[in-house]
């Protein structure tokens, strides 16, 4: 089945240019109203006293071209179905309603459809009296013995380039040969994982799994080569080799790094990353992107283009545009780091020796070793089947540092932040995040003075603000909760032993979770299961009362 988000498949382009035309943050941009098989795009505010800049072709390469309409590049756009070329009447409409005494310069990416459509519009309006020309745009050298270079993301350079030298008010003889400079000094390479999905169809999956096609074009066709890997320096290399290749001996360069549509933000950072690692780096002066300027719908992977850099292209790229496609260019600079003070995290203590403290411990942590497969197969039930190797590995870790005669039995408020920052390490996801909040917690109250229970109702507390659990959400907070309220409020272990095993109990009768991976299972799977992490707290408080 197609997923492609649209209402209609035959108005998609017409509503998107609507789109566009709603979202220019200027309000500078209007459709010729020339019916709907007619889809020109074209500045509000312009005069036809300086020499326009039209181009176009398929749509599905957004923000190419109308977003590239605007003060500072292109005067218009005009759009065809999604890759396909517009008509001749189109193009010769766009022509004649926006081209004056100046004349007029047609940017055109090198595809059969384009070059002939556009050179046939241009020849039409030639006859009508309007001075008008054409430079054709082939930037691609994916495929080196091909006498027709495609045209592909260095057209927004051009775009870019030849829009200034027409704010400028200059000739249309000097606005050509400028643009025509920088396409000779402008080379392309693509590659992608997988081709694009067109409304309506099956995504095309000749790519196969792990592989990649090297200069891919933007309609999908067919690149030069199939490599088998994906691998981001790998394929990094080649392409910035090729690109060396191309660049003229002397020659510093511009880069821009395109996004045809459905690479991440975090794929194009490391795309980024690799290629100014590269050799090529070296001859790297600036940088527009990772951007998405000319894309291929939705397909998954990007293009390099290269800009041999002459100084009237800098002043040109530079300079600012009103246009809603548009990257701006900035300078190479490598990465520098700034010096910071590492905080260490490692509690500064003796360790000492306390035996009633010492045997709190121990019988703590050999119950929940204990308790291990127990916990597990409870858990198996209800959630993911670890919760008893996750306490029996914090248990373990405090068990060894006790025996290793490692542990401030002696400091109380130490020890429980010394536990809280070994559990933290040890015990896995989130529990050992939850369990290190509420020692972390208790030991600092603990320093403030406070009692044990109080300290530790503290530490409670916080492990809720932060995890979110409350009494009632099926956690091991039903049981922790109502044993540590009998302790601050003078009652024996004992009473709170029976306190946290009421707690669990009540935790089988729950019919839905509101914390934990239990929160994700329904009634029946839930009924009559106790949490494992209440019937652990339920298990250590009897142990320690004696029952």
């Amino acid at each position: 089945m197609s997923q492609f988000f649209m209402h209609e498949k035959n108005n998609l382009v017409n509503e998107a240019i609507e789109g566009i035309l709603l979202s220019t943050p200027w309000h500078n941009l209007r459709r010729l109203d020339l019916g709907d098989e007619i889809r020109v795009v074209v500045r509000s505010d312009w005069d036809k006293s300086k020499v326009a800049l039209i181009s176009g072709g398929g749509s599905g390469h957004e923000p190419a071209h109308a977003g590239f309409v605007g003060k500072g590049m292109l005067t218009a756009a005009v759009c065809g179905d999604i890759f396909a070329s517009p008509s001749v009447d189109a193009v010769l409409n766009a022509i004649v309603n926006v081209t004056g005494d100046a004349g007029c310069l047609l940017i055109v990416k090198n595809y059969t459809g384009d070059r002939l459509n556009f050179g046939l519009a241009a020849e039409k309006a030639k006859n009508l009296g309007y001075r008008v020309e054409l430079v054709m745009v082939q930037d691609d050298i994916a495929l080196p013995e091909n006498p027709q270079p495609r045209g592909i993301a260095g057209t927004a350079l051009v775009h870019k380039i030849a829009g200034f030298a027409a704010e400028q008010g200059q000739s249309l003889e000097a606005v050509k040969a400028l643009a025509q400079r920088a396409i000779d000094a402008t080379s392309s390479i693509g590659l992608a994982f997988a081709t694009c999905h067109l409304p309506g169809e099956q995504r095309d999956d000749r790519v196969a799994p792990g592989h990649s096609e090297l200069g891919m074009g933007i309609h999908g066709e067919p690149g030069v080569v199939t490599l088998d890997t994906q691998n981001s320096q790998k394929i990094s290399s080649i392409m910035t080799d090729k690109l060396a290749q191309a660049l003229p001996d002397g020659k510093q360069a511009l880069l821009l790094i395109n996004n045809l549509g459905g690479f991440s933000q975090l794929e194009l950072a490391l795309l980024t990353r690799e290629v100014l690692q590269s050799p090529l780096a070296a001859r790297i002066t600036h940088l527009i992107g990772p951007a998405t300027l000319v894309s291929a719908l939705d397909m998954k992977g990007f293009s390099l283009s290269l800009l041999a850099l002459e100084e009237p292209f800098h002043e040109a790229l530079n300079a600012p545009v009103q246009v809603l496609g548009w990257a701006p260019v900035y300078e190479f600079a490598p990465i520098s780091l700034q010096s910071a003070e590492r905080v260490a995290s490692a509690l500064d203590f003796d360790p000492s020796h306390n035996a009633e403290v010492a045997q709190a411990v121990e019988r703590v942590t050999q119950a929940l070793i204990d308790l291990e497969s127990e916990l597990n197969a409870l858990d198996a039930k209800v959630g993911d089947g670890d919760t008893g190797s996750t306490f029996a590995a914090g248990a373990r870790k405090i068990q060894r540092a006790m025996q290793e005669k490692q542990l401030p039995l002696d400091e109380l408020p130490t020890l429980l932040a010394l536990i809280g920052e070994q559990l933290a390490t040890v015990m896995g996801g989130s529990s050992g995040v939850l369990m290190s909040i509420l020692f972390t917690s208790a030991g600092q109250k603990l320093e403030e003075g406070s009692l044990l229970p109080q300290a530790l109702m503290h530490g409670l507390e916080r492990m809720k603000h932060y995890g979110g659990a409350e009494p009632g959400h099926r956690t091991l907070v039903d049981a922790l909760q109502p044993a540590l309220e009998a302790l601050v409020a003078g009652e024996s272990l004992a009473v709170a032993a029976q306190a946290a095993k009421q707690g669990a109990d009540a935790t089988a009768q729950m019919q839905s979770a509101k914390a934990g991976r239990s929160a994700y299972l329904n009634q029946q799977s839930l009924d009559g299961v106790k949490d494992p992490g209440a019937y652990a707290i339920e298990r250590v408080f009897a142990l320690l009362a004696g029952l």
